[in-house]
């Protein structure tokens, strides 16, 4: 099974926010996960994130891969992996 570290998008229509969400890459978008490990708010001023760094590190050393745009914000955050 690979297991993907990427955006869920959640919120209303042009008003979007986002889980930062573990699951297999082989699941939709927004359907099932395995555990959430975070959120991203870029509508909001300043733009808002949250990680679990411990959650994320231990997935990230399970052999999760994350997408591009959550490497991107997992950079951001200080954990550069």
């Amino acid at each position: 099974m690979a297991v993907k570290i990427r955006l869920r998008r959640m919120g209303a229509h042009k008003n979007p926010f986002y889980r930062i969400v573990v699951a297999d890459s082989r699941s939709p978008r927004d359907g099932r996960f395995i555990e959430e490990i975070g959120y991203y708010n870029p509508i909001a001023t300043p733009m808002e994130l949250k990680v679990d760094e411990a959650k994320a590190t231990e997935w990230l050393g399970k052999g999760a891969q994350a997408t591009d745009v959550v490497k991107r914000l997992l950079k951001q955050v200080g954990l550069n992996k």
